[in-house]
């Protein structure tokens, strides 16, 4: 009997191959015999290769997962992978859709890989009605590109991509970045509803970490966890609650 095969259609590269080191983990079995970095991409490979099941983002550039997601409707098993979303996984689960969410939770990825490994070699599940619900419900989430801080008597415009990490200070928000820090004039919780949750991951109640910032993440004898930045030098502790973002470390 063969392996059965997966293509990773996602445009983050990391992303990718955190995804792929997952799957050798949960599927041994599994061989990902292609990756896409786009939607173009991922549509040529899944007529070149014909995947068993296609690991697939929502949002990428170009065509979207959505299109891709259509034009691999009754020819491979789908597992869509996306930032949270409640209506998205509504529709997920209403159609008995298998969905992973970004960041990845192990145990969900774990539930998703068995449910479609027991469909190998049965007819893929019918994803035009989850489709049709997701584009109806869809309208494009604009995220915060740049914010506008005060240090001292001058004011600052910051790319939302400089930015380590946000922590919370008295009604203000610390806005820390490699060169520096200042302050914005609005709580934590208010600005973490206009970031980017597959980018920006909240660590603990009072920070909120950029995930492309992160070096490494430690782990002390109690199980504590503390993330390591790649431009600053002070470490910033993970609580209990949001330990399950790294799991799999």
């Amino acid at each position: 009997m063969r392996s059965p095969t997966a293509l990773i259609a996602e445009d983050e590269p990391a992303l990718r191959a955190e995804l792929r080191a997952h799957l050798a983990r949960l599927w041994p079995e599994l061989r990902v015999v292609a990756e896409a970095a786009n939607g173009l991409e991922a549509i040529r490979l899944l007529g070149e290769r014909v995947p068993d099941v296609l690991f697939l983002d929502i949002e990428m550039p170009g065509v979207t997962g959505l299109e891709v997601a259509g034009h691999a409707q009754g020819r491979c098993h789908v597992v869509f992978v996306t930032a949270y979303d409640e209506h998205a996984v509504a529709a997920f689960e209403q159609g008995a859709v298998d969905y992973v969410l970004k960041p990845f939770d192990v145990a969900r990825l774990s539930l998703a890989v068995r449910r479609v490994e027991q469909r190998i070699g049965k007819s893929p599940v019918d994803i035009m009605a989850a489709l049709k619900q997701l584009a109806a419900d869809s309208t494009p989430r604009r995220y915060l590109r740049w914010i506008c801080t005060s240090d001292r008597d001058e004011s600052q415009l910051i790319t939302i991509d400089d930015v380590c990490y946000f922590q919370s200070d008295t009604g203000y928000t610390r806005v820390v970045t490699a060169q520096g820090e200042s302050l914005l004039r609005s709580p934590l919780k208010e600005l973490q509803d206009q970031l980017d949750p597959a980018v920006f991951w909240q660590v603990h109640r009072s920070t909120i970490v950029n995930a492309n910032a992160i070096a490494a993440v430690a782990r002390d004898l109690r199980g504590r966890l503390t993330i390591r930045l790649k431009d600053r030098d002070e470490q910033l502790p993970v609580s209990e609650a949001h330990a399950h973002l790294f799991r799999q470390m």
